[in-house]
């Protein structure tokens, strides 16, 4: 019973970690952004103390720990949110594009400045991409094993 759960719960800790991450990105300051593999452009920003990079980052913020309570949601381990099925769906969609995108963009020739950056990071974006294909892995095996047990509390 319990090892079903298991990748969805890891899943809802690296979202959080993730999350957390984040965070520390913003209170360290535009070391941190270049540290973290925000870019240059992010971190004169933040230098220049634009809020851009600030907003960006809570937005990111927001969204893995909306993705981690999901994922805890999925396991039984917190109350259940609305649209769990979809919601775990899409974020394993989602996550699953961006780590395929991830890697294509890094060979395909698109003469757009945030394009020619992240092309210019090619470790930051083969490392981002391989995390977002983990964190996909982790949600589609989890919402597999727990797809069932989801439908069952549909009922009740």
């Amino acid at each position: 019973m319990f090892s079903r759960k298991v990748p969805l719960v890891i899943a809802g800790i690296l979202c959080a970690i993730g999350a957390l991450l984040h965070l520390v990105t913003i209170i360290g300051g535009p070391d941190f952004y270049r540290f973290m593999g925000a870019g240059e452009g992010m971190a004169q920003m933040a230098e220049d103390g634009l809020a851009y990079p600030t907003i960006v980052i809570l937005v990111i913020t927001l969204i893995l720990f909306i993705w981690s309570a999901y994922a805890f949601s999925g396991a039984g381990v917190i109350k259940r949110l609305p649209l769990l099925k979809i919601g775990l769906v899409l974020i394993s969609s989602i996550l699953m594009i961006r780590a395929i995108f991830g890697i294509i963009l890094m060979f395909i020739n698109i003469n757009h400045p945030y394009l020619n950056e992240l092309q210019a990071r090619p470790i930051f974006m083969m490392v981002t991409s391989l995390i977002c294909l983990i964190f996909s892995l982790l949600f589609i095996t989890g919402t597999y094993k727990q797809w069932l047990s989801i439908s069952e509390n549909d009922i009740k």
